[in-house]
């Protein structure tokens, strides 16, 4: 499911993308999902376990304005259909054999007008490790570019394996870390389309300053046997089987 090259250009670069993998009535079905997510968040009390919602400019949460849903496979459980999309996981079984589990499951809607989800940062970073056998995943499923708020990469961030210094944002959720402008490159790219990315690969987001929202959602796959102390295996968290040998 992938060539040589593509092998060649993720060790190289540290990414991959895959555009329109997604397509047709799945997607359609998809976005669905994240639909009814986002008419959920409308009416969700503030503090509800898995849901964070946009800061004001109070330096509080504004209800209703849709930030992220941690965990969303908790909150909705047909999100694992997608992560176990045979077309998503064959590709990556070949870089990470087939003994594999996908956790820290995320939505994030970037709604009009403001919405955000992260910056500059690597992912390996919350999971205090520096492992090059975590692989996360991103899927778009709107059209993204520069205005409604696209990823954005650093290519070959993650070869030397090392984890930057990161300090915490501001008026905003998570941590950041510094990333040279010409360093940065934008992955604008069309609904359905997949990319993977080592979780050593410092990447970004702009915020969405358009009138259109950038539906997403990401997550990690990594072998059984890797042991993360915040998404231990058999737990009953938001760690979940994909593919057996």
């Amino acid at each position: 499911m992938l060539t040589k090259a593509e092998v060649g250009q993720f060790e190289d670069e540290g990414f991959l993308i895959f555009p329109g993998l997604i397509h047709g009535e799945k997607l359609e079905r998809y976005t669905s999902l994240f639909l009814d997510l986002v008419a959920r968040g409308r009416i969700v009390e503030l503090g509800t376990p898995h849901w964070s919602f946009e800061f004001g400019e109070g330096g509080e949460q504004t209800p209703g304005f849709l930030h992220k849903i941690q965990g969303v496979a908790a909150v909705e459980p047909k999100i694992l259909d997608i992560a176990r999309e045979p077309e998503i996981v064959e590709r990556v079984a070949v870089l990470l054999g087939r003994d594999l589990d996908v956790f820290g499951t995320k939505f994030f809607p970037k709604l009009p007008d403001g919405g955000t989800s992260v910056r500059w940062h690597q992912d390996n970073y919350y999971f205090g490790t520096n492992t090059d056998r975590i692989l996360s995943c991103a899927i778009y499923y709107e059209d993204t570019d520069a205005g409604n708020g696209c990823l954005r990469v650093a290519p070959g961030s993650h070869r030397s394996q090392d984890i930057a210094e990161h300090r915490r944002i501001d008026g905003g959720f998570g941590m950041e870390t510094d990333v040279a402008d010409e360093d940065a490159v934008d992955v604008c790219v069309p609904a359905g389309t997949v990319v993977f990315f080592s979780a050593n690969l410092l990447h970004g987001t702009h915020d969405n300053t358009s009138d259109r929202s950038r539906f997403s959602t990401a997550w990690h796959y990594l072998p059984g046997d890797v042991a993360l102390d915040r998404f231990p295996r058999d737990s009953g968290g938001d760690r979940h089987p994909m593919l057996r040998p």
